[in-house]
């Protein structure tokens, strides 16, 4: 089993910056795909970024602005968001699947392992 806790949301002015981290339990934490998704009120989840079967991938709305990366031996994934937008404005959830790779990496239902997410708000 494993565990997935974020953190790092709060308020941000727009053209701030935040960093999400998710702390994920497990020793085979490294070889996981792991993903971000973002779910704002009244609207479905969707996808933010991932790795994925060794690459990156990223949603065009935040391509440029977030990226991603993952510390294997503190087992942290981390999503550094840049630039950030009124639309950023949501609930902000890690999700991991042991898999190394998914297949449809942009779709919630790929990952077994999810956090409880985190809120990040985005002022105008």
């Amino acid at each position: 089993q494993v565990q997935l806790v974020e953190s790092g949301g709060g308020l941000v002015q727009t053209g701030g910056s935040l960093r999400l981290s998710c702390a994920a339990s497990g020793r085979t934490f490294r070889r996981y795909a792991m993903g971000w998704f973002r779910q704002a009120p009244g609207k479905e989840r969707e996808f933010v970024a991932a790795w994925s079967g060794g690459s990156t991938y990223f949603a065009d709305s935040v391509k440029g602005r977030f990226t991603i990366s993952r510390d294997n031996v503190a087992n942290t994934a981390l999503l550094q968001m840049n630039s950030l937008k009124p639309e950023d404005t949501a609930v902000y959830y890690c999700a991991a699947d042991s898999r190394s790779g998914v297949r449809f990496f942009d779709r919630a239902s790929e990952y077994a392992y999810w956090g409880q997410g985190t809120q990040v708000t985005v002022s105008s």
